[in-house]
């Protein structure tokens, strides 16, 4: 008789993709609403983006247990520095605390994949991509989730990011406008939809600029 042995993890991955695009004066950041575990839909509409800040918004797919816990610290400790310094953390800023706080849990890690996107103080949009333990990268663009894999090379094809290794250093925002940039994101959902079960039913996007914060959705495939 073959022994069998009961394994449990204290992680799922609930699935779902983001994606963030930084130009000159705003940042485009989105995520389709499925939430999956395994073959199963658990919810249509479940939103992956908050907003931390005036000029920061943050997208994350994997775990959403563990993101949401991720979400509560950082509200916390962003109320603590409004309290102390009595002003707004900036989005640079922002990306510092999500890396120290992935990083305090490395040994148990959140197992959350994050994008920041927002605007820096010079009103520049700005994106920074993240793994599980908070290692982090200022990029032009990012994708996160399930559908990365998909995405992240249509991405690179339209946007072609400046070598990091360049100097001097390159600016990594996109050469895109606003609407050529919420255009895109759309397609990259409505393509990643069609071959990952994870993504799919609808898509939100968020977009900053200097007027602030406007919300769009489009629907995706259901099946």
């Amino acid at each position: 008789m073959t022994k069998q042995q009961a394994n449990w993890s204290p992680y799922d991955n609930n699935g779902g993709t983001c994606v963030a695009v930084a130009g000159t004066d705003y940042c485009v950041i989105a995520a389709d609403t499925r939430m999956s575990s395994g073959y199963n839909i658990l919810t249509r509409d479940y939103s992956k983006i908050i907003q931390l800040a005036d000029k920061s918004v943050l997208a994350s797919s994997g775990f959403q247990a563990d993101v949401r816990a991720l979400q509560k610290v950082l509200a916390a400790k962003h109320l603590q520095y409004q309290h102390q310094h009595n002003k707004q953390m900036s989005c640079p800023a922002m990306a510092q605390l999500l890396s120290n706080t992935l990083y305090y849990k490395r040994f148990f890690p959140y197992y959350a994949f994050n994008v920041l996107g927002g605007l820096d103080h010079e009103g520049k949009g700005c994106v920074f991509t993240y793994d599980a333990v908070g290692s982090y990268e200022r990029v032009g663009y990012s994708s996160q989730g399930s559908g990365s894999t998909l995405i992240t090379p249509f991405l690179d094809n339209q946007l072609k990011s400046p070598s990091p290794l360049l100097l001097p250093a390159r600016d990594a925002v996109t050469p895109l406008s606003e609407s050529e940039a919420i255009d895109l994101v759309k397609t990259c959902f409505a393509s990643a939809t069609e071959r990952d079960i994870y993504t799919g039913d609808k898509l939100e996007i968020l977009v900053l600029n200097a007027s602030g914060i406007r919300r769009e959705y489009m629907e995706l495939r259901k099946d």
